[in-house]
C-alpha cells in the first residue's frame, strides 16, 4: 500500500460533498476515479495532494512516495521552448550527468589513494545514472513529445505561443517523464486527439507505477484500469476491474439492492396485515401473537430504497415520419481555406436507419464535412442530394443554434411557437432545467447546459436524419448513457463525429474515417475499425499505401466484406441470431411453466388460509357458546356439565392455537 484514504469527509457549507470515503492504492495500480458532475472527484484529489483539508479523516502516503499531478487547470505559463520545457522535467538526470563529468576531469593527476573516493562517488552516481535510464534520457523526451503529437518542428516553439490545449499537453508530458510513484490526472484526454490518447493508454497501462485517472473517457478508463473508485452521492465504492466490469457489476449491485428492498417492503407490508388480522381475531392469545409480532417489526434494520440519480435526462427520439431508403448522397465534395486544402473529390452515400461515425484526427475537416451536408456551410464543388422525405436535425457542438441573449425558455417557446408552456416546462425538466433555472440567460449558462438544451431542442424537432457534432462533449457520463440509448433505439439515420470511443462503439453501425483526404469505410464498431483500421486503408486506397497493393484482390470495395460467398462476420451473425432466437424461445417456454406452477401454488395456498380462516371462525363462535353456557346461573348447581364444558372449550383452544400456528405459516 502507498497510498491510502481513511474516513475522508469534506463539506462546503451545509453541503456535504464527501462522507467516510475509504479505499486504497498499491504500488503498481491503475484506477478510474469516476462519479457525475460535481461529485467531489477534483475536491477529492486536492484533499490527497493536501492542496485541500478534510473535515475528518486521514490521507496516508507511504515514506518517500512521490505524487504527480496534472489539474484541469494547470499552470501552463511556461519561459521556455517545448523541447526545452520537456528537459526541464530532466534535471535531475542532466545534473547527475553534469556531476559526472566533474568527476571524470577530478580523476585526472590523482594518485592511487586520491583516487579511491572519487571512484566511489563515480561508481555510486553511474549506478544511479543507468538505474534512472539516463542514457536513454533524450530517446524518452522526444518519444513523450511525438506521443502527444508534436512533431521535430515543433521542438523550438516557444510555449508562449501555443494555444491553451497545445500547453496543456506540454504539461502532461513534463509529469510523465517526471516519474512520480503516482501519477494523478484530472481529464487527461480533453486536449488530445485519437492517436495521442491512444498513445498514452500504452504509456500508462505500462508505466511502473500507480495511476490516478479522473475521466469522462470510459474507452480510455477502460484500457488501463484495474480498480474503479466511483464517488456517488458522497460516498465511495470500490470495483475491482476495468470500466466495463464496473459498469455491469454497478448494474447488478443496484438490481441486487432494489431487489432486497422491495422484498423487505413486501415483507413489512405482509407482516402489517397478519398483525392486523390476528387483532380482529379479537382473542387474548391472538392479540398477544399481535403483539410479539409488532415487536419483531420494530427491530428490523430497514434497508434504504436505492436513490436514483436525479440527474438522469430523459431523453426519447423519434422520427415523425420515415425517409426514403436513400437518405443522402455526396458527390464530389471539396473544400479548402485559403491554401489550406482540407478534402476534395469525396464522395458519401448514406442508407435510412445507418448510424455513422465521421472520425478522424484533429483539422482534418470533419465538422467542415458536417456542416456541408447539414447546409450551414457552402461548399466549393460538388453535389449533396437528399433523399425523399428527409429532414436533418443538426446539433452544433459550438451552439451556434442557440441565441446567447435569450433565456433558456424563450429559447424553446421561440423555437416550438405551438408547444404550450407546460409542455416545454415539461420538456426543459427532463433536461435538468427546473424552477428558475428556465429563466437563465443562455450566455450565462456552461457547455454542458447548452449541450442539454440543444438536445432538448433536437428531441422535439421533426427529424428524421441526425447530424451531430460532438454531442457528447460536456456531458457526465450518465448523461452519455442516456444519449446512447436513445440512438440506439432510433429508428432514423444519424451521421455524427465524435471523439468518444465508447460511444462510438455502443451506438455506430458504420465508420468513415477521413485521413489524408480521403474516407475510408468500415462496416462495424470502433473495435472493428481499431483492428481493420491499416489493412481496410490499404484495400481502398492502394495509390497511398503502396505496400498494401497487394491484398487489393481479396477485398470487394465494401470495407470488411470478401468477395464472393458469405463472410465469415456474416455467419457469424446468422449463427448467433439463429441461437438467440432458439435460445429466448426455450427462455420463454420455461418462464411461462415456472409462473403457471407458481399461480397454481399460490391459489392452493390462498385455498388453505381462506379453510384455516373459517375453521377459527366456526372454534371461535364453539368457544363463546361454550362461554356462555358457563356464565349461565342455571348451569351453576350442574358439576358434570360445568366440567364436561369445560374440557370442551380447553379441546377447542388447543384446537384454535393449532389452527392460528396454522394460519401464521401459510400467511
Amino acid at each position: 500500500m502507498i497510498l491510502a484514504c481513511q474516513n475522508i469527509s469534506k463539506s462546503f457549507g451545509e453541503t456535504e460533498v464527501l462522507r467516510n470515503i475509504n479505499f486504497h492504492i498499491e504500488k503498481n495500480d491503475k484506477c478510474g476515479l469516476i462519479g457525475i458532475n460535481g461529485a467531489g472527484k477534483t475536491t477529492l484529489l486536492r484533499v490527497i495532494l493536501g492542496e485541500e483539508e478534510a473535515d475528518s479523516g486521514n490521507v496516508v502516503v507511504a515514506r518517500d512516495v512521490r505524487l504527480g499531478y496534472l489539474s484541469q487547470t494547470q499552470d501552463t505559463e511556461l519561459s521556455n521552448t517545448i523541447y526545452g520545457a520537456m528537459q526541464e522535467a530532466k534535471k535531475y538526470i542532466l545534473d547527475m550527468e553534469a556531476r559526472i563529468r566533474e568527476l571524470e576531469q577530478e580523476m585526472e593527476g590523482k594518485t592511487e589513494e586520491e583516487l579511491v573516493p572519487i571512484l566511489e562517488a563515480y561508481n555510486r552516481l553511474s549506478t544511479q545514472y543507468d538505474r534512472e535510464n539516463g542514457y536513454a534520457y533524450e530517446s524518452e523526451i522526444t518519444g513523450v513529445i511525438a506521443g502527444l503529437g508534436f512533431t521535430k518542428e515543433d521542438y523550438d516553439r516557444p510555449i508562449a505561443s501555443l494555444s491553451g490545449g497545445q500547453k496543456m499537453r506540454v504539461a502532461l508530458g513534463r509529469l510523465l517523464l517526471s516519474h512520480p510513484d503516482v501519477i494523478i490526472l484530472d481529464e487527461p484526454t480533453n486536449h488530445l486527439d485519437m492517436a495521442s490518447i491512444q498513445w498514452l493508454e500504452g504509456y500508462l497501462s505500462s508505466y511502473p507505477g500507480a495511476v490516478i485517472v479522473v475521466s469522462h473517457d470510459r474507452y480510455f478508463i477502460d484500457k488501463i484500469t484495474n480498480r474503479i473508485i466511483e464517488i456517488d452521492q458522497g460516498v465511495s465504492q470500490v470495483y475491482n476491474g476495468s470500466y466495463s466490469y464496473y459498469s455491469a457489476e454497478k448494474a447488478k449491485r443496484r438490481q441486487a439492492e432494489l431487489n432486497a428492498y422491495i422484498k423487505q417492503q413486501a415483507e413489512i407490508a405482509h407482516e402489517e396485515a397478519v398483525i392486523t388480522k390476528l387483532k380482529q381475531f379479537n382473542r387474548e392469545k391472538s392479540i398477544k401473537r399481535a403483539e410479539s409480532r409488532e415487536k419483531k417489526l420494530d427491530k428490523i434494520d430497514r434497508l434504504d430504497k436505492p436513490v436514483e440519480i436525479d440527474t438522469d435526462m430523459r431523453l426519447t427520439l423519434t422520427p415523425v415520419c420515415e425517409s426514403g431508403e436513400d437518405v443522402l448522397l455526396a458527390e464530389g465534395l471539396a473544400k479548402s481555406y485559403g491554401d489550406n486544402k482540407l478534402f476534395e473529390n469525396l464522395g458519401l452515400d448514406i442508407k435510412r436507419g445507418e448510424h455513422i461515425a465521421l472520425i478522424g484526427g484533429n483539422g482534418t475537416g470533419k465538422t467542415t464535412i458536417l456542416k456541408i451536408l447539414a447546409r450551414k456551410l457552402s461548399k466549393d464543388a460538388g453535389t449533396v442530394t437528399l433523399g425523399a422525405k428527409v429532414r436533418i436535425g443538426y446539433f452544433d457542438q459550438e451552439h451556434h443554434d442557440l441565441d446567447t441573449s435569450k433565456t433558456i425558455f424563450e429559447e424553446m417557446s421561440d423555437s416550438f411557437p405551438d408547444m404550450n408552456n407546460t409542455r416545454i416546462r415539461n420538456t426543459l425538466a427532463a433536461f435538468l432545467f427546473t424552477g428558475e433555472d428556465v429563466f437563465k440567460r443562455i450566455g450565462d449558462i456552461s457547455g454542458g447546459e447548452r449541450g442539454r438544451l440543444s438536445l432538448a431542442k433536437l428531441m422535439l424537432s421533426p427529424a428524421n436524419f441526425l447530424i451531430l457534432d460532438e454531442p457528447t462533449n460536456h456531458l457526465d457520463i450518465p448523461s452519455k448513457e442516456i444519449l446512447e440509448d436513445a440512438l440506439r433505439d432510433y429508428t432514423g439515420t444519424v451521421l455524427y463525429v465524435s471523439h468518444d470511443r465508447y460511444f462510438i462503439n455502443r451506438t455506430a453501425t458504420r465508420i468513415l474515417e477521413l485521413r489524408d483526404s480521403v474516407l475510408t469505410n468500415y462496416v462495424g464498431d470502433y473495435d472493428y475499425f481499431e483492428e481493420k483500421r491499416d489493412e481496410l486503408f490499404a484495400v481502398q486506397h492502394p495509390e497511398l499505401v503502396s505496400q498494401y497493393s497487394g491484398l487489393t484482390g481479396q477485398y470487394s470495395g465494401v470495407a470488411g466484406r470478401p468477395t464472393g460467398g458469405v463472410s465469415s462476420d456474416s455467419k457469424l451473425s446468422a449463427d448467433v441470431s439463429s441461437n438467440s432466437k432458439l435460445s429466448g424461445a426455450s427462455s420463454s417456454r420455461l418462464e411461462y411453466e415456472e409462473q403457471k406452477a407458481s399461480a397454481a401454488e399460490l391459489r392452493k395456498r390462498e385455498k388453505a388460509i381462506k379453510r384455516v380462516e373459517n375453521a377459527i371462525e366456526k372454534l371461535e363462535t364453539e368457544i363463546s357458546e361454550i362461554d356462555s353456557q358457563l356464565n349461565d346461573p342455571a348451569n351453576g348447581t350442574d358439576a358434570g356439565l360445568l366440567i364436561e364444558l369445560s374440557k370442551k372449550k380447553e379441546e377447542a383452544e388447543a384446537k384454535l392455537e393449532d389452527l392460528y400456528t396454522e394460519w401464521e405459516s401459510l400467511q
